[in-house]
């Protein structure tokens, strides 16, 4: 506008043909063309440089059909001027839209420009301090006086801004690409190179601008991708808990009536033996056979009160809620707290529970809930597969032993049910061959066999002789 020659019409009417032109480019890329303006992966990244690059066409050759109306310009100058027009345009929306963007978005988001700003301001300073100077050396080499139309050099300039695009993805792609443009665009005009050298360094320059942008939104799409993935698996993880205790509740939900009774027969024994103290301290003989009598019942009093305080304990413990606690466990100790919650229920369907654990039996490293969970499960399908059965004399057998391999714990839960068929997925969710299953059970105890580093499996399926088995590694060595 300040150097031209032309009548304030022709100046208006090629604004106008810009204005209209990049509009209509923008409009189609938002709403036909879905362009997301966060500038989100490379599929948006690929729409804008097409976009751009079809309206900067389309401007030249407006540009040119004006210029063609003006009798002083001829086929030469048309052909000088639509080219540096073209790739200025190309270049100048590969570089600037780009940046813009995601500064506005940036700017909105300001903590995501703090964040990537002040985490570490010397490292930061001095990534910017290498990046100017390896990229200042790079353009002096290219654009030297003595130099002028040597273009050897430029994958010099391919290296500080692909390493920017790696490590700071879109966004250091951006700035690191505007960066060598302004540096580029300087040192022309200090070493007075006339516009045909202009315009080759700036088509050489918009491949670098295309491979650093769909370099840095390559990774970005990754790092985002790599996000979303721990989301998800953090997602997971709570909702594997979700379900674990779900699956909880519903396990007391079924033993409810048998823990009821075994806390009712403490609870009605404590209250039998204290009135029978009580009557034995008032008789008023005192002798000391009515006195070992009263303390006898007192300490057989306290004993059943611990026991239904245990019960109640362990009920709370089971169905608690938290993130799994991983410590050094006695098997042994583990089986029996479980069995202490299952053997309520296993009476109520006349099923004998039988523990058999090796003494030597070294110490493991779990979480306590969990591995109780997972025997509960197990003996709580023993018992309604020997309900289903109709076996009079149910037998669940619990036992620990050492692995084969001197390595592992090997924890198996046999009964003499109705058996299990070995062709279904056992251990898949939703899985079960119950009617009111949600076959959840063996699957969160597949999920807890997996998170302690061991395993689960199916030993033997037969009718009346049926074996899980799980294994658990010892414990790591100090």
């Amino acid at each position: 506008v300040l150097k031209t020659h032309q009548a304030w019409p022709a100046i208006i009417a090629v604004a106008v043909v810009v204005a209209a032109t990049y509009t209509v480019a923008a409009a189609i890329a938002r709403r036909q063309l879905r362009l997301d303006i966060a500038m989100g992966d490379v599929r948006d990244v690929l729409v804008l440089l097409s976009a751009g690059t079809a309206a900067a066409a389309v401007v030249a050759l407006l540009f040119g059909a004006l210029l063609l109306a003006d009798s002083k310009i001829d086929n030469d100058d048309l052909s000088q001027s639509l080219l540096p027009l073209f790739v200025g345009d190309v270049i100048g929306i590969a570089v600037v839209t780009p940046l813009l963007l995601r500064m506005a978005r940036l700017w909105r988001e300001r903590g995501l420009w703090r964040q990537w700003l002040f985490a570490s301001p010397v490292a930061v300073a001095a990534e910017v301090a290498l990046f100017a100077l390896v990229t200042g050396f790079a353009l002096w080499m290219i654009v030297g006086s003595d130099r002028p139309n040597d273009y050897k050099y430029f994958s010099l300039l391919f290296l500080p801004v692909v390493v920017v695009a790696v490590r700071h993805g879109f966004d250091g792609a951006c700035l690191a690409l505007a960066s060598t443009q302004l540096g580029l665009v300087a040192l022309l005009r200090a070493y007075g190179h006339d516009a045909t050298v202009f315009t080759e360094f700036q088509i050489v320059m918009l491949v670098l601008t295309m491979t650093g942008l769909l370099v840095g939104g390559v990774v970005s799409e990754r790092e985002r991708a790599d996000q979303a993935t721990r989301r998800a698996e953090a997602r997971v993880r709570e909702a594997e808990l979700g379900a674990a205790r779900a699956a909880r509740l519903n396990m007391v939900s079924g033993m409810a009536s048998a823990l009821a009774h075994e806390i009712n027969q403490p609870m009605t024994a404590a209250r039998a033996l204290a009135r029978s103290a009580q009557q034995l301290i008032n008789s008023g003989n005192g002798t000391g056979r009515d006195l070992e009598r009263a303390n006898a019942n007192l300490a057989s009093l306290v004993a059943q009160i611990d026991h239904a305080a245990g019960v109640v304990r362990r009920m709370r413990e089971f169905l608690r809620r938290g993130r799994p606690h991983f410590s050094t466990l006695d098997m042994g100790t583990v089986l029996e707290d479980a069995l202490v919650l299952a053997r309520p229920e296993a009476a109520a369907h006349e099923t004998r529970i039988e523990l058999g654990i090796d003494p030597a039996l070294p110490a493991v490293f779990g979480d306590r809930i969990q591995l109780e969970q997972v025997v509960l499960n197990l003996i709580r399908n023993g018992i309604d597969a020997i309900a289903e059965a109709g076996v009079p004399h149910g037998r669940i057998a619990v036992s620990a032993s050492l692995g084969e391999d001197g390595r592992t714990v090997v924890v198996s839960v046999a009964d003499n049910g109705t058996g299990v068929a070995s062709e279904r997925d056992l251990f898949a969710p939703l899985s079960s061959s119950k009617t009111d299953g949600l076959g959840l059970g063996l699957s969160i105890c597949a999920n807890i066999m997996h998170a302690h580093g061991g395993r689960i499996w199916l030993q033997s399926g037969g009718s009346g002789a049926t074996e899980f088995r799980f294994s658990l590694p010892l414990q790591p060595e100090v």
